[in-house]
């Protein structure tokens, strides 16, 4: 049947108008996200140094130090909410994958859910109430354990997800020459989903590796270096809001070359998590 023409010309129009819409949406966003890298690198980069990642903050007032502290603790806090996180959100994946039917894998999951929507300083106050204030004094530990909460929901969902894309097929074959289901799970359907799997849990890190306010209620801060884990330590985050909010223009510009610093390690954690995957996509084809 042929379209009436006047019916065919609004179509395009609305096609025209819908497609200038998102692309202009689309520029505005990728300019947006241009707009703050050039901007956090331009002031950054005139602060960075070698005694920015090798020293100590300098005492108030005076110009010069670093927040080589601030690094290690922040990976300190980091490998304490992986330690946490991972294991936690990856075994309730696979439960959720291979075996989650019926009220039980409901509600994990609508746990798992509110669990995410859940704002990050509200899980702060939790783990102060849970444990800083029950150890008495605030830690390395209680900011992973807080962190590594938040990283929970999003690993077990995106471990979740990957591993529903391993085709049945394996799954079937395995079985059929066999094998137990834990072994058909261990040995065809976890390495079949690795990358993914690996992919999900890196942008999880990335996600919690710039929170701040859960840090303020669980591992405070620390101008000097903290061994071990039960004291308080400093972190990228909570020494950049510090710096920004003193009146001090050199502790300023270092707030500009931590936020650098910080940024650049969520973009390697994306950038990595998107080899990754790109990497499984392309072998998957291949």
């Amino acid at each position: 049947m042929t379209p009436i023409p006047g019916s065919y010309r609004r179509r395009r129009i609305v096609e025209g108008v819908m497609f200038t819409a998102a692309g202009l949406a689309t520029a505005t966003s990728v300019g947006v996200l241009l707009f703050l890298l050039g901007y956090i690198a331009v002031h950054g980069v005139a602060a960075l140094s070698l005694s920015f990642f090798t020293n100590l903050p300098a005492p108030v007032g005076e110009p010069g130090g670093g927040m080589a502290n601030a690094i290690v603790g922040s990976a300190k806090i980091l490998l304490v909410a992986a330690m946490v996180g991972v294991p936690i959100g990856f075994l309730g994946g696979v439960y959720l994958a291979e075996y989650g039917r019926g009220s039980v894998a409901f509600w994990v999951r609508y746990a798992a859910d509110v669990l995410n929507g859940v704002p990050s300083i509200v899980i702060g106050i939790a783990v102060y109430a849970l444990l800083v204030r029950p150890l008495g004094h605030f830690s390395t530990f209680a900011g992973g354990v807080a962190l590594g909460l938040m990283m929970i929901p999003v690993a077990l969902r995106a471990t979740e997800e990957f591993l529903r894309l391993v085709p049945d097929s394996l799954r079937e074959a395995a079985l059929a020459l066999g094998a137990p289901t834990w072994v058909t799970i261990m040995r065809v359907v976890i390495p079949a989903g690795i990358r993914g799997i690996v992919t999900g849990l890196l942008l999880a890190l990335a996600r919690v590796a710039g929170e701040t306010a859960p840090l303020l209620f669980t591992a405070l801060n620390n101008r000097f270096w903290s061994p071990g884990w039960r004291a308080p330590t400093a972190s990228l985050p909570v020494m950049i809001f510090t710096y920004a909010i003193a009146p001090y223009d050199d502790w300023h510009r270092q707030a500009w070359a931590g936020g650098l610093v910080l940024l650049m390690l969520v973009l390697g954690l994306n950038v990595l998590a998107r080899v990754l995957m790109r990497g499984g996509a392309v072998r998957s084809a291949g």
